[in-house]
């Protein structure tokens, strides 16, 4: 489950429906009925927060948004998409990295999701981080 709070839309996300996964796009809030639409490759349509589940953030995913992947000498790994940059402490460290965009600097102590580093992206750049 993903809280409603959370999202904006063009954040990414797992949509259950009838039990199987499919991913989409948040492409409205309906803050009435707390409902999400949300764009499969199937169609669009309408989940409850409890039927949205979140993307866990990796490298295949941040490849699919267009980041490039620098590897230091000293083990830590560095992923680029402009100014904007992901650093890892080493292969895989998802779990505590730093993040930051000129001088907005975060460090990130826990896992996160895709659409949490949509949101982090979109504060920090106030552009929509999009898989274009």
């Amino acid at each position: 489950m993903i809280k409603f709070n959370e999202l904006q839309p063009g954040d990414y996300v797992y949509a259950q429906y009838e039990g199987e996964l499919w991913e989409g796009i948040v492409n409205d809030l309906n803050n009435e009925d707390k409902e999400v639409c949300v764009q499969t490759e199937v169609q669009e349509f309408w989940f409850r927060p409890e039927d949205l589940r979140p993307i866990p953030l990796s490298e295949n995913e941040l490849f699919k948004f267009n980041f490039e992947k620098e590897s230091n000498g000293d083990g830590r790994i560095k992923y680029k998409k402009g100014p904007f940059r992901i650093q890892l402490p080493a292969e895989g460290g998802f779990s505590d990295f730093e993040i930051w965009y000129r001088e907005d600097r975060r460090h990130i102590k826990q896992p996160i999701h895709v659409h949490q580093l949509q949101n982090h992206y979109y504060q920090m750049t106030k552009v929509e981080l999009g898989r274009n």
